[in-house]
């Protein structure tokens, strides 16, 4: 019978942060038919049977999808004498969509590279610490100039004959580099004064 397929999913539990548990949970919500109970359950507490009736489902349809429900911590069912009312369960409700997507300690975490685009554009371009070439892809581009504004100290002046010449020390195309810089808002130029972006006056 459908009113036992939530034996034992009477307690709430926290909101898990692993990611197959965040993505069972928008797994569960991605369906009409799930949403639909949910919206039921809110209103109050409601038995399999009563459910299957409103949604016109069999009972094994329903259990089904409360299952799926459970599973995901939206749900719990508790006995009342023959039957199993379903409440809203967790402490999902009232979370923002960015408290739900965030994982604070996601599965895996120390196998994760954040830099692992930048080590690969570096690899390929850098050698010895000299440009080869200047990347002709812009994003690729980007990590090659976001390396090299770090040579400027922020708040200081810089006249172009010093821009030129620190830039000399990785690529000879200083003027293409000095250009890029500037478009790419990493550096400002002033009356013929260089200064790194984001830099106090």
């Amino acid at each position: 019978m459908m009113d036992t397929a939530m034996d034992g999913a009477s307690a709430d539990a926290p909101i898990r942060a692993d990611p197959a548990s965040r993505a069972a949970l928008f797994k569960a919500l991605g369906h009409p038919t799930r949403l639909l109970i949910l919206n039921l359950i809110r209103q109050r507490s409601r038995h399999g049977e009563e459910l299957a009736a409103i949604l016109r489902m069999s009972p094994a349809t329903v259990s089904h999808h409360l299952s799926k429900l459970a599973d995901a911590g939206l749900v719990r069912a508790e006995r009342d004498q023959y039957t199993q009312d379903y409440r809203l369960a967790g402490d999902l409700y009232g979370r923002t969509l960015a408290e739900l997507i965030t994982l604070s300690t996601p599965t895996g975490a120390s196998r994760l590279r954040p830099d692992a685009y930048r080590d690969k554009v570096m690899k390929a371009f850098m050698d010895n610490g000299r440009l080869i070439r200047i990347p002709a892809q812009r994003k690729k581009r980007r990590v090659i100039l976001e390396l090299l504004v770090e040579d400027f100290e922020p708040g200081r002046d810089y006249p172009e004959a010093d821009v030129n010449a620190t830039i000399r020390e990785i690529h000879h195309d200083v003027e293409t580099i000095r250009r890029e810089l500037i478009a790419e808002g990493l550096m400002t130029r002033e009356r013929g004064v260089y200064r790194r972006a984001g830099s106090r006056a």
